[in-house]
């Protein structure tokens, strides 16, 4: 059925999640390639700036923040996505696109789109589009191995997080066969730092406040804090680990203050991880996000203190 969508289809608009991790982004750009080489006119876009972390990969200065003409296009893609509003100002067009295909690992995923590929059991969404890049007969090429590499590489945790699997070693392997180089994905991803960025973990380390029962561990980064230590807020990633992490910790929250815009409330992201003993994303998704049961996150304009409060609260029932 997929199949049919794309050979009937020439101009393809591919997206994904708001604040895109390496899953979000290697999806879209295997993808994205994959259908070029079957000759299609495709249109990248994530209204989110991309962490520079992912600045190696192949293709990634072709994904676009402007929000497209829904007449360009005859399919759009969703990648990564678990419901349509956490793609941003482009879920407006997407009614008046004819064929959605929505192609996802989380099992919150609410079954949109008039085509769907939701596997939970996968790895990432990286693998899937592997699967199905391969089901189209499209040949992989070193940009999209890179890219695939780094959707299951990220997602996995560099293969420590439970959602690891066999199949996400064996197609990692096969794409250093087409050159992916695992030293150089990691020294991108993990092996420097600006002095900026150091300035922002400290801060937002000392941020760190425990729950009275020590299982629940908060975080906090604000605009200002961003200001003041010339970053960005993609230069958080993975940041929340050093609270997971915490010894009796069992649920970890980043409160991240987004930029304030003109005539409307405030909004946060709230991301959680669980150390496995507790199902964040029924939490996600109680405030209208989604993810999996150990990562998860939502967007809220409920005021901070409030905000805080709540997640807090969360501690008392675990």
């Amino acid at each position: 059925m997929v199949k049919t969508i794309f050979d009937k289809s020439q101009n393809i608009l591919i997206t994904s999640h708001l604040h895109p991790d390496g899953d979000a982004l290697g999806s879209m750009l295997a993808l994205g390639r994959a259908l070029e080489k079957k000759g299609k006119n495709i249109y990248l876009y994530n209204e989110s700036c991309i962490p520079k972390i992912f600045s190696f990969l192949p293709g990634i200065e072709k994904i676009n923040r402007g929000v497209p003409d829904h007449s360009k296009f005859d399919t759009a893609v969703i990648l990564d996505c678990s419901e349509t509003g956490r793609t941003g100002k482009c879920k407006r067009i997407l009614k008046n696109i004819p064929e959605i295909i929505n192609i996802d690992h989380h099992r919150t995923n609410t079954n949109f789109g008039t085509f769907k590929i939701v596997e939970p059991k996968a790895s990432a969404t990286a693998e899937i589009v592997y699967r199905l890049i391969k089901d189209l007969g499209i040949e992989i090429c070193n940009e999209i191995a890179y890219s695939i590499y780094t959707g299951i590489f990220t997602d996995t945790g560099s293969f420590r997080f439970s959602n690891t699997n066999a199949e996400a070693f064996s197609i990692c392997r096969e794409m250093l066969d087409y050159g992916v180089s695992p030293h150089k994905v990691a020294q991108q991803i993990y092996g420097s730092y600006s002095l900026g960025r150091i300035k922002l973990i400290n801060m937002v380390l000392d941020s760190i406040e425990i729950s009275d029962n020590k299982k629940m561990s908060l975080m906090i980064l604000t605009q200002n804090m961003l200001k003041q230590t010339d970053t960005k807020r993609e230069d958080v990633s993975e940041l929340i680990n050093y609270a997971e992490h915490i010894e009796d910790v069992k649920v970890a929250a980043l409160i991240k203050e987004g930029e304030k815009e003109k005539n409307k409330d405030q909004c946060y992201h709230v991301s959680l991880r669980s150390d496995g003993t507790i199902d964040v994303s029924k939490i996600a998704f109680s405030y209208g996000g989604g993810g999996h049961e150990t990562a998860a996150g939502f967007s809220t304009t409920i005021p901070f203190p409030e905000l805080k409060k709540e997640i807090m609260a969360i501690a008392d029932r675990i």
